[in-house]
């Protein structure tokens, strides 16, 4: 499962991020895996997505977050 696919509130451990399609700025703010996000808002048309990482809120779009791998909680 990808984040892009995450419904609002849902939350998720991130378990690979493919390095070579994310920005690196993205992985210092804790995008990382091993760390646990949850989407906070999407969008009205579905993009981007609001999203929490440790204690840093970030705004991505969905084309970027199905770069990274996520597992249920």
């Amino acid at each position: 499962m990808t984040l892009n696919q995450l419904e609002k509130s849902q939350k998720a451990l991130i378990i690979s991020i493919h390095t070579n399609n994310v920005p690196l700025k993205l992985i210092e703010m804790g995008c990382l895996p091993g760390n646990v996000v949850e989407v906070l808002q999407i969008a009205p048309l579905n993009d981007p997505l609001y999203i929490k990482v440790n204690d840093s809120f970030l705004s991505i779009r969905k084309d970027l977050a199905k770069e990274i791998e996520v597992e249920l909680i």
